[in-house]
């Protein structure tokens, strides 16, 4: 039987920022583990190392043994320190990342016009202001767990700013069962508890709404050559990474029907530019500046590459579009 994930503590006192090593999947419960990456702190900053390892059973790849709330918020720093967060956004032209909303949008649009959408970890919101062009008469609300949402309402690309993680108690109350469409775009990866997210995000859907995955995918070939410099394990911040097939099977037993999975379109070509950066983040100064133009090279190398890379094991991402299914109808 699946096991769920631990109930996050603070640690021990002799490592106060590390929960105990899980000895099973959080996913499918199997104990055949193997480790795919080890992560220690860039220039020792913050708490010792983390790792991500892969069930044998089922494919699911978690972060073990997880951080607290205090080892992960030392990690953070580290992370942000070293100016990575936005690191696909910088990778990509604005044109880029335009283009590729608006192909989401599209795909959407062929299957219907949704009246409301929420966009889960939506931060500044720039997917709803792209996607309003080709959907002009959809509502788009946006939900993040930062200040940056408001900011975006404020600006006017969301109607509604909702601050928090759609599983807490006092936000999905207020969401329920509101909404056509609901995307989560790169941000299941970060939850604690991806069943419980995907139970909110469904609940947040009228029935016959569609949900709107985009999420690493742990198959992919860079994982095994670059190792802990390939940005989708993204430690400390990734805390579970779900293979396709398990996330449909999820899917399909919550009640969902799912209508279309890609792999090609949700490639992101920055796998040998990240692992190069992540590098030189641990490097010498005078390293890193003799080596830091390599990064624009492999760049240009990552962009070359993507047309074939997308349609072979080497795609980073993939997409999957459910339709919550309609409720049970009970005899009188």
């Amino acid at each position: 039987m699946p096991t769920s994930p631990p109930t996050p503590h603070t640690g021990s006192p002799a490592d106060p920022h590390h929960e105990p090593r899980r000895a099973d999947c959080p996913w499918c419960g199997g104990r055949r583990l193997r480790t795919r990456a080890r992560a220690t702190p860039p220039r020792r900053r913050g708490p010792g190392s983390c790792g991500v390892e892969q069930c044998r059973d089922c494919g699911h790849a978690f972060q073990n043994p997880r951080l607290t709330a205090e080892g992960l918020a030392l990690r953070h720093l580290a992370f942000y320190a070293n100016h990575l967060g936005d690191f696909a956004d910088r990778m990509l032209s604005p044109g880029a990342v335009r283009r590729r909303h608006l192909a989401v949008a599209h795909t959407v649009l062929a299957l219907a016009e949704p009246e409301s959408w929420l966009d889960v970890g939506t931060g500044h919101a720039r997917f709803p202001e792209t996607a309003r062009e080709v959907l002009p008469y959809t509502s788009f609300d946006g939900l993040d767990p930062t200040p940056r949402v408001e900011q975006a309402r404020r600006a006017g690309r969301v109607e509604e700013a909702h601050i928090g993680d759609l599983t807490n108690a006092w936000v999905l109350p207020r969401l329920r069962s509101r909404y056509d469409v609901v995307s989560v775009f790169h941000h299941l990866e970060h939850s604690p508890d991806p069943r419980a997210e995907l139970r909110a995000a469904l609940a947040a859907l009228r029935p016959g709404g569609l949900l709107l995955l985009e999420l690493p995918d742990p198959r992919c070939l860079f994982g095994t050559l670059l190792g802990r410099r390939w940005l989708p394990y993204g430690q400390p911040r990734h805390l579970h990474l779900l293979p396709l097939a398990n996330l449909c099977a999820e899917l399909e037993a919550q009640g969902c029907t799912v209508l279309a999975t890609d792999r090609r379109t949700p490639h992101i070509p920055y796998d040998l530019s990240a692992a190069l950066s992540l590098s030189l983040a641990q490097a010498p100064p005078f390293l890193r500046r003799v080596l830091g133009p390599l990064v624009a090279t492999a760049s240009a190398l990552d962009h070359m590459l993507a047309p074939l890379l997308r349609r072979t094991r080497f795609s980073n991402a993939y997409r999957v579009i459910a339709r919550r299914g309609q409720p049970r109808s009970t005899s009188a």
